[in-house]
């Protein structure tokens, strides 16, 4: 600090507060030379630049509470903070607002500004809306720490009934969690690929049978596959329903409720074949029956339960409803226009297909998406110039909003790997922590040799070593301040 010379300190006049304005701060923070004046530091007098100001009239206790060191020969403040985002966090006393750097952790900016003592009001509008965003992060990575500690804990006081319940849990949901686990899982999903191809096999006519009234069926042993997969659909579900934690959250999940439609046909049939021919004509029960079968196709939805990509592309879908909006507009809007044109141009040729506007909607709608199936084409110029123009534009429409959403997915898949990798790290560091004892342990050996008096070679190597700040005051007492930090970042 550059004020009043002064023998001892060089302080500031207790009742001068135009010499209070017109201070010079002085302070070095991680190697990085910042001058400021008291005028500009007084409009934030709560900040911790601010209090710099009068801290000296208190000595050097009151200097050291605020920074890491001081060196009075220079008139310097040291301190030992991350410089790019204290560079940012000046622009306070300037500008009253502000703007984090691209690259630095909005997490670490935020503590540095609880540092400095500066309010995170002053923060822009558009910086708050990354640090929540990694708010957001942390909290996913701790939720998930979590969950890993809570299964590899045992707590005592749980009754038997719940430690099998929660092992249940961890067994069919869980299946990194072991071995047995993961079999399970991949038996799971074979049971959903069989169930899904003895499904699509099923419709084969060769591999049909016909009952006594003339009528096609499933073969018997294409019917016996279909049971055995019903029956552990059913089993797995009953056994994850019972040993859920929250059963309400647990009926009502999406995933859940393709469960119940999966299984929830074959039941319905089943009852509709043995009992639905009391209650209503034959007919009528096998059209039932063959309405129940077709929802069998959501089973193959099951996948998404197993598969970490399914899962990806259906949050990225989530997250780009903005997109697939804007798509879908641009093609109704290129349907409504080319098939009204179509119309209007194919009228003046006798053989038009084009009957309508709307019979015009389908033509469109195969143009502009380029299949093409040709049940309807132009026959004039006019008419096959139209429908080149759809079709090029139908291209540029569908092409236009799909980068946003493929940018969605891969963000969306490369940040789920990434808190998959922090939360993995998180439990490493716990276990590096368990350590904590042997490093206690050292410090209180060095503070006895402090109490002790004792100097020397073994002294100063064992000082050496540590760098930190905490053991400053093991320093010899004929030195009046603290040495620089030689750690800055």
């Amino acid at each position: 600090i550059k004020m009043a010379d002064d023998s001892r300190f060089p302080d500031v006049d207790t009742d001068g507060l135009e010499k209070n304005e017109e201070t010079e701060i002085v302070v070095n923070v991680g190697g990085v030379r910042q001058v400021f004046y008291g005028d500009n530091l007084n409009q934030y007098p709560e900040t911790r630049l601010a209090e710099l100001i009068n801290c000296l009239s208190g000595g050097y206790d009151s200097i050291f509470s605020l920074c890491d060191d001081y060196d009075p020969g220079k008139r310097e403040f040291y301190f030992d903070r991350d410089p790019d985002a204290f560079k940012c966090i000046i622009d306070v006393y300037y500008f009253g607002e502000i703007h984090m750097k691209k690259g630095i952790c909005p997490i670490c900016f935020k503590n540095e500004m609880e540092f400095w003592k500066v309010d995170l009001k002053f923060l822009d509008d558009c910086c708050k809306t990354h640090l929540s965003e990694k708010k957001e992060e942390l909290e996913e990575i701790a939720r998930r720490v979590q969950l890993i500690l809570d299964d590899l804990g045992v707590d005592a006081s749980e009754s038997r009934w719940k430690r099998c319940q929660k092992y249940i849990w961890k067994f069919l949901e869980k299946p990194e969690s072991s071995y047995p686990a993961r079999v399970i899982a991949v038996l799971s999903f074979l049971f959903i690929l069989i169930s899904s191809v003895v499904m699509c096999v099923g419709t084969i006519p060769d591999l049909q049978v016909v009952d006594a009234e003339g009528n096609r069926m499933e073969h018997p042993t294409l019917d016996s596959i279909e049971t055995a997969c019903i029956g552990w659909f059913t089993m797995e579900y009953v056994l994850r329903l019972i040993s859920s934690p929250n059963k309400l959250h647990f009926a009502l999940s999406f995933m859940n409720i393709v469960d119940v439609l999966a299984i929830l046909p074959f039941y319905v049939s089943l009852t509709l074949t043995h009992l639905g021919a009391k209650l209503m004509e034959l007919s009528n029960v096998q059209q039932a029956v063959q309405a129940l079968r077709i929802m069998r196709i959501a089973r193959i939805f099951k996948l998404a339960r197993h598969s970490s990509g399914l899962q990806t592309l259906t949050y990225a879908l989530k997250r780009s409803f903005k997109e697939l909006g804007l798509l879908l507009m641009y093609l109704a809007v290129g349907i409504f226009v080319f098939s009204a044109l179509g119309y209007t141009m194919e009228q003046s040729h006798p053989e038009t297909l084009f009957k309508s506007i709307p019979q015009s909607f389908w033509w469109a709608i195969i143009t502009m998406t380029t299949v093409g199936y040709g049940d309807i084409y132009p026959k004039t110029t006019l008419g096959k110039l139209n429908a080149a123009i759809s079709f090029l534009c139908g291209v540029i429409a569908i092409a236009l909003p799909i980068h946003p959403i493929i940018n969605n997915f891969v963000r969306y898949y490369n940040k789920q790997r990434v808190l998959e990798t922090a939360a993995k790290h998180e439990l490493e560091l716990m276990e590096l922590n368990s350590a904590e004892g042997k490093a206690t342990s050292s410090k209180s050996e060095l503070e006895d040799l402090a109490r002790e008096g004792k100097e020397g070679p073994f002294y100063t190597s064992r000082l050496k070593v540590s760098h930190s700040d905490t053991f400053i005051h093991l320093l010899s007492e004929e030195k009046h301040y603290r040495t620089r930090l030689q750690s800055c970042k």
